[in-house]
């Protein structure tokens, strides 16, 4: 017998599956997966030892992640059935959707039609599927007879003995996490024809029930474009081929090339902004991080080389005075919001600074919670522009009284193009994460516990305050690096494994412990000391 606590009852039965023993309540809140005893586990998971329960959807972010891999599932298996010698490719998130490639195919309205009838016919035929487990042996002699990729990865990366492919009737495929156990769990979505690729969209975290007005990402998807582009021509497109090149010791010259890169793409912004003799104010914004702080400084290098002295200037400075600041729902102090910063006095000082004039600089006591003037005067020359870097800088409302043509907006963002496999990516919100908890831990003397239970909360802000903005900015740069997570691994994973079965957080936890460990380890020593991942991990020229 196993007792079992799901909301405010106490079961005790005997071993038996989630499904089975919840079977009017998983229909009734459309759940995809559930959570036991911290564990994201699949609705047929066999309980067989006493724990917590409960059941997740969409609007749960785990329960987000099952229905969107799930959404994945039905794509790949109806393109595969209607085109069996065609290939598609996850590329990019953008919002609320996943845009997936066609390789060496061009989509068109008939394509995009016989898809969508297939999966139709896929959902409603509500097919089970299935997880198969074989040993490492066993999943050689397949791939062998086989001849493809699909979670071939398993087999030479993991510490896992066991290989698992998702089937659904003939069709198999593998992807890195729970998976819905029927093709009937789809209830809203919607396939279309979009940029040269399919677009597969779904609901909002905020309502599950529907699906909000598509919002283009222009500018974005630009710059996953250019960055994807160039990766293909080092022909490091997946982590497969990535863990390929560290194992035959070439990766120093991808790292080499990686940084020339990002150093080229420096140079342009900061020919670009020269080239608009009128602008004063550079302003750089960008979720958690990115690497707003060395970007910023080696931007300064590249103005310098142009003939302008970078001044920074920073927005935590003037945030209203304590018992001025808003407070969210909670009645908890919102410093996040644009409500917090003293709009009024930054812009006015900002003028005062166009027209020649000198302000006393503040610097904000956070412990006290007000503004303290320390004797710190600022005059900006002639050949000197402001570099701004803050959460709001890409909002028009923190600097509405300086004109247009004065101001040059960056978004910065770790935008990452390599992939998995063709049908996993790798989230930039994973790859920003695991820095965090890197920086977290390097500098700020917190443990990776402390980073995930704070990470919701910092997503939430960004998607309010930097996110609808970023269309805004005159450019963006990527500041992601092809190698980054081979490095980053041997730092995280000691912090994550730290965290117990008994901290909600664990789910996430372990799937990050999961995703880490099929990364070959690069050496920290590889990396040159002007790097921006060197903000992450310490010993960067800028910080010495």
């Amino acid at each position: 017998m196993v007792t079992i606590k799901y909301k405010n009852q106490i079961i005790n039965t005997e071993k038996t599956k989630v499904i089975d023993l919840l079977k009017d309540d998983v229909i009734k809140e459309n759940a995809v997966a559930c959570i036991y005893n911290n564990e994201v586990k699949s609705l047929d998971f066999e309980i067989e030892e006493d724990g917590k329960l409960d059941l997740i959807n969409i609007s749960d972010r785990d329960g987000r992640r099952v229905y969107i891999r799930g959404l994945v599932y039905l794509l790949t298996m109806a393109f595969e059935s209607l085109y069996p010698n065609g290939k598609t490719k996850i590329d990019f998130q953008l919002y609320n959707s996943m845009l997936c490639e066609v390789v060496d195919e061009e989509v068109t309205d008939e394509m995009i039609e016989k898809i969508n009838n297939k999966v139709s016919e896929i959902i409603k035929n509500d097919m089970p599927i299935v997880k198969k487990i074989m040993t490492k042996a066993e999943a050689k002699k397949f791939y062998e007879k086989e001849k493809n990729e699909k979670g071939r990865l398993q087999i030479e990366y993991g510490e896992k003995d066991v290989v698992s492919l998702y089937y659904c009737g003939d069709y198999y495929n593998y992807f890195y996490g729970v998976l819905p156990i029927s093709t009937g769990f789809a209830k809203i979505y919607k396939i279309e024809k979009y940029r040269g690729g399919i677009l597969i969209k779904y609901p909002s975290k905020q309502d599950c029930t529907c699906l909000p007005d598509f919002k283009e990402n222009n500018k974005l998807l630009e710059t996953l474009d250019e960055y994807e582009k160039l990766h293909e021509t080092l022909h490091v497109q997946t982590l497969y081929k990535l863990n390929r090149i560290i194992k035959r010791n070439k990766i120093k010259d991808y790292i080499l090339l990686d940084e020339a890169l990002h150093e080229k793409k420096l140079a342009a912004i900061a020919d670009d902004i020269v080239k608009r003799d009128k602008v004063k104010v550079v302003l750089i914004a960008g979720p958690s991080s990115s690497g707003k702080t060395t970007f910023a400084k080696r931007l300064g290098i590249q103005l310098r080389l142009n003939g302008l002295k970078p001044v920074m200037m920073s927005v935590d400075n003037y945030f209203v005075e304590r018992p001025e600041n808003p407070k969210d729902e909670n009645g908890n102090y919102d410093f996040e919001c644009i409500e917090a910063i003293d709009t009024k006095l930054f812009n006015e000082h900002i003028l005062k600074l166009l027209n020649g004039e000198e302000i006393d600089v503040p610097t904000f006591d956070f412990e006290v919670g007000t503004k303290r003037y320390n004797g710190e005067k600022l005059r900006l020359k002639d050949d000197q522009i402001l570099v701004i870097e803050g959460i709001h800088c890409l909002n028009d409302k923190l600097t509405p009284l300086i004109s247009k043509d004065q101001k040059y907006k960056i978004y910065i963002s770790c935008l990452t193009v390599l992939n998995v496999d063709f049908n996993n990516r790798i989230s930039t919100t994973d790859s920003r994460l695991i820095r965090r908890i890197v920086r977290d831990s390097q500098f700020r003397g917190y443990k990776a516990l402390h980073t995930l239970n704070m990470w919701e909360s910092v997503n939430n802000g960004e998607e309010k305050n930097i996110f609808p903005y970023q269309e805004e900015a005159d450019s963006m740069f990527n500041s992601s690096l092809i190698y980054e997570l081979g490095v980053l691994k041997d730092y995280a994973l000691p912090l994550l494994k730290e965290i117990d079965k008994s901290e909600p957080v664990y789910s996430e936890a372990k799937r990050l412990i999961s995703f880490l460990e099929y990364f070959e380890s690069i050496p920290e020593e590889y990396v040159p000391d002007n790097s921006l991942l060197r903000e992450f991990l310490g010993g960067s020229i800028f910080y010495k």
